[in-house]
């Protein structure tokens, strides 16, 4: 399937699904949808980053801290993570990734819901060519020093700031209740 002629559930505020439109007419006409966003870990707890290809229909030749993309019409967003991650990692047996949160992330022109995951990753990456132009797993100190200095879809990096602020609100809930980190 071409990635413009994918259908996709439109949705309202409240993320219930309104209509479907294709892919391409979604971004057209700036119609909100569904994305999902999974940061995949190695067994050292390095993050995979990558550089997007220039063909990719948003925000191309960026890099992310995040695989991921569109939610399928009649998909959930656990299937979409778990397609999402192993197709872009090239892992086909991938544990299901972890659910964190949901926010709506808006731009000028468009807006989606974003629900973000988690994935430790053991097994080795094979990429999509078409999807990754380079990649390697960075540790979150190497990731802190690029952010300033690397043009990052802005998508992943309002998603990446979002599960920073969501690992600290569950870290103090944890230092409130007196629980282990």
């Amino acid at each position: 399937m071409i990635p413009g002629d994918e259908v996709l559930d439109v949705v309202d505020e409240q993320d219930l699904v309104i209509g479907q439109a294709r892919r391409d007419e979604v971004y057209a006409r700036g119609l909100r949808h569904r994305c999902v966003f999974i940061l995949a870990t190695d067994a050292q707890g390095r993050i995979f980053v990558h550089r997007r290809t220039a063909t990719k229909l948003v925000f191309p030749s960026l890099y992310d801290m995040f695989v991921g993309g569109v939610v399928g019409a009649g998909e959930s967003y656990d299937e979409a993570a778990l397609r999402e991650a192993g197709e872009e990692l090239g892992v086909p047996d991938l544990p299901q990734p972890e659910p964190l949160f949901r926010f709506l992330y808006a731009n000028d022109r468009q807006s989606w819901w974003s629900a973000v995951y988690q994935v430790r990753c053991d097994s080795q990456v094979r990429p999509q060519t078409e999807e990754v132009a380079w990649h390697a797993f960075l540790s979150a100190a190497e990731l802190e020093q690029r952010l300033d200095t690397w043009a990052w879809v802005p998508d992943g990096f309002t998603a990446y700031e979002r599960l920073k602020a969501h690992r600290d609100q569950v870290k103090a809930a944890r230092d409130v209740r007196g629980e282990a980190c």
